[in-house]
């Protein structure tokens, strides 16, 4: 595992916080996730992988055992307004003196500068100063912001989760840590440099929905189905444009040109007439196996359906969710998760009574005709690991009576 020995201190938080502390603990790194001892019901669902402290802060106790994770850790991920930290003595000058080669990262909306510096702000804040939520939206609407994915993900956990690994990288030549001044605002513009830089070329010169990738074009939009779903299509270039029509039999030659802007409206009359008439799952048969650029718009009831729904459309071998009776869950793919002892995926439980684990193979010799080829879930309650010998397909996962959602490799120390 990448990341195997790294510390990381993970002061609770909203979501980008936990997602950055996520992602470390994915790639092999010791969270500890420090809560407050009068806190609420949780509403953080990103504990996968870390262990969890309650410290009160508000005493002098609490403070110095806090400082003390911190001394001795390689990491801090904090996601508190400016000079909160400080107030406690704990701010990045007090304990980069005590540990030099600390990376102390401060995930924040605004940064630790600047006007906005101690403002209150959400993702759709974060967005709207970025610039990007004012190309977001269709044709004559208002902007809308897609979820709390752009800011509060893209542009925070994952971006900061970055720079944490990227500071790791500098330690090892300097053996100095870092202070990483992650603002999600500054993350979300990073984030849209495509949509920057991509102007001056005339991408983005129409208003808003009315260009090529952002619902303006008829052949990169979304369509609703006679069962009432919805069909994605995403055919830009000319040869996945024509196998687009070829499914829709339609006639290039009856048809505006595909790049005529004012034709636009019409293309998408058309279109919509057409995929009306069928459901999806007739859609999905007709384009599955071509380039036209065309996939059904799953729910995430459709991805609960089955034990590996994406298996039932896409033919190769790849696994890359997981779900039980309450949760779906993402998991990170054979490519991220190589051992060298296996071919086998980590299976990352959540919310796992203590003692339950699941198994899954993976391994690529299981028959095609072996149901787990097609990755059955077990629940074995008897906590045994299996032997490597005899079951190499096998990884085991193991929900700690510490931890909400941990992990554990039969071959490794957890």
């Amino acid at each position: 595992m990448a990341l195997a020995g790294i510390r990381v201190v993970e002061l609770a938080g909203l979501a980008p916080a936990p997602f950055c502390g996520m992602i470390l603990a994915d790639f092999g790194a010791k969270v500890i996730r420090v809560d407050r001892t009068k806190a609420g019901a949780s509403l953080d669902t990103q504990t996968r992988g870390k262990r969890s402290v309650a410290i009160n802060l508000k005493t002098s106790e609490g403070v110095a055992l806090l400082r003390k994770l911190c001394v001795q850790s390689d990491v801090v991920l904090e996601p508190y307004r400016k000079g909160v930290m400080e107030k406690l003595g704990l701010g990045p000058q007090e304990l980069l003196k005590e540990n030099p080669g600390l990376v102390y990262a401060r995930l924040t909306g605004y940064g630790q500068s600047g006007m906005y510096a101690s403002a209150a702000g959400h993702d759709i804040n974060y967005l709207a100063m970025s610039g990007l939520l004012s190309r977001l939206g269709r044709s004559g609407e208002k902007p809308y912001a897609p979820l709390n994915l752009l800011a509060d993900f893209a542009g925070g956990g994952l971006t900061c989760a970055l720079g944490i690994v990227l500071a790791l990288l500098e330690r090892t030549k300097s053996g100095k840590g870092q202070i990483i001044d992650a603002s999600m605002v500054e993350g979300a513009a990073y984030v849209g440099s495509f949509v920057w830089k991509s102007h001056s070329i005339g991408m983005w010169d129409r208003p808003r929905g009315e260009n090529m990738l952002d619902s303006g074009a008829p052949f990169y939009d979304t369509y609703r189905t006679s069962d009432a779903k919805y069909m994605a299509v995403g055919a830009i270039e000319p040869q996945f444009y024509q196998q687009l029509l070829k499914g829709l039999e339609l006639d290039a030659d009856q048809l505006p040109p595909q790049m005529s802007f004012d034709d636009w409206p019409q293309l998408r009359r058309i279109f919509s007439e057409r995929f009306a008439l069928k459901t999806q799952a007739d859609w999905s048969r007709i384009f599955n196996g071509t380039d036209a650029c065309v996939t059904p718009v799953l729910s995430f009831d459709q991805g609960r359906g089955g034990c590996w729904s994406l298996t039932k459309l896409h033919s190769g071998r790849r696994r890359c969710t997981l779900w039980t009776s309450r949760h779906l869950i993402a998991e990170p793919t054979q490519r991220d998760r190589q051992h060298s002892h296996t071919k086998a995926n980590l299976v990352l439980p959540i919310n796992l009574s203590p003692g339950a684990c699941l198994w899954r193979w993976e391994e690529a010799g299981v028959p095609e005709g072996n149901p787990r080829s097609h990755g059955e879930i077990v629940q074995n309650p008897h906590r045994k690991i299996p032997s490597p010998r005899s079951n190499p397909g096998l990884l085991y996962c193991e929900a700690h009576t510490l931890t909400p959602v941990s992990s554990c490799c039969p071959y490794q120390t957890c």
